[in-house]
């Protein structure tokens, strides 16, 4: 089995720091997410991984890089504009030939696994297999409405009256027989070359098509809120690793990483917190739920809740919560509003009410 993970699209959702970075780089839990997608493709056993990108390709090409570092070997896959889930299955096809493969979107985390599903689905093979969840309002997703022994009977892209509470998660196992229904789907409403109406067609046709309901922890990173939602979960599971400077006068409570390098003096720090190489905590209070990045530093700070990306530095704000901070972006008293939650893009000065 191959895999195509997803990492083009602008990332609207997510700026000001979709304007200066791809959206499956921004950090959560001390690794970029789309890190995070990598693992769990790799926990599957698949190790050859086409990655489809856009205008953003160089700068994910320079993180990840040919994927030995993560334990895999990555292709890249060059889509010029975003045209649907379907489209890149289409420009994925020469890599692919016709192995099955799963298609795992590169924003979305799953970080409990979907082993089980990959099981099945080599054990049966049925032409796809999606992933699906009951979600409160299904309106946003694509919606499978599924017969009482695991069988689709219909897809639907964001339907404006759901007939299901089960959701695609993004992740879709396909074997070659998908590539005839995509070659044969035409642009829906939004525009775009819809998986859903790929499989739709398979359906139609009479293939099999199975769906799984996961029922661990999924997120689309998307937004703000979500990935530092996400951030807070996946910080749970933090043990403490002491590899870095803590000073006598320093106290750490809870699960505390301290990266080589990282420097923590006069400081109270309430995990889980991930401090990151390089960076120095000083007369500060950190925690809990916070990541910081490489090379940052905070004085005289209180922070809790947040992700604070390379380089970023944080002077003389007491509580301040719940914020994401970009990279090598500068954060000083001074005469702005009174704001205990920022965001905060890349390379830029804010300067607040302590």
């Amino acid at each position: 089995m191959k895999a195509l993970v997803l990492s083009g699209g602008s990332g609207t959702r997510l700026r000001p720091f979709s304007y200066s970075m791809p959206k499956q780089l921004i950090p959560v839990a001390g690794r970029p997410v789309l890190e995070h997608v990598l693992h769990g493709v790799r926990d599957l056993g698949v190790t050859e991984v086409g990655i489809v990108v856009g205008a953003w390709s160089p700068e994910i090409e320079r993180v990840v890089g040919d994927g030995s570092r993560l334990g895999v070997r990555v292709t890249y896959i060059r889509q010029e504009r975003p045209l649907g889930l379907a489209h890149c299955v289409r420009l994925g096809r020469p890599f692919l030939g016709d192995d099955d493969f799963v298609m795992y979107l590169g924003d979305n985390m799953l970080p409990d696994g979907v082993a089980d599903i990959a099981a099945s689905f080599r054990a049966e093979r049925p032409a796809a297999h999606v992933v699906v969840q009951k979600v409160a309002d299904p309106r946003a997703f694509g919606v499978a409405e599924v017969a009482a022994d695991g069988t689709v009977r219909r897809l639907v892209e964001k339907p404006r009256h759901p007939r299901s509470d089960l959701a695609l998660v993004g992740v879709y196992f396909f074997t070659a027989a998908v590539h005839a229904a995509v070659a044969a789907v035409t642009p829906g409403r939004r525009g775009e070359l819809e998986i859903t109406d790929a499989i739709q067609l398979l359906i139609d046709r009479g293939a099999t098509v199975r769906a799984a309901e996961y029922g661990g922890y999924w997120k689309d990173t998307g937004r703000i809120d979500d990935v530092l939602e996400c951030n807070r979960h996946l910080l749970r599971g933090l043990r403490t690793e002491i590899a870095g400077e803590v000073d006598p006068l320093s106290r750490l409570s809870g699960p505390v990483m301290v990266a080589p390098g990282a420097r923590v003096v006069r400081s109270l720090v309430t995990g889980p917190v991930i401090i990151g190489p390089g960076t120095l905590v000083e007369d500060s209070r950190i925690g809990p739920d916070v990541s910081l990045g490489r090379d940052c530093v905070l004085r005289g700070t209180g922070l809790a809740g947040s992700i604070v990306m390379d380089e970023a530095s944080i002077s003389g704000i007491d509580r301040l919560h719940d914020s994401l901070i970009g990279r090598a972006a500068v954060i000083a008293p001074g005469p702005g509003d009174v704001r205990h939650r920022l965001v905060v893009g890349d390379h830029t000065r804010v300067e607040i009410a302590a």
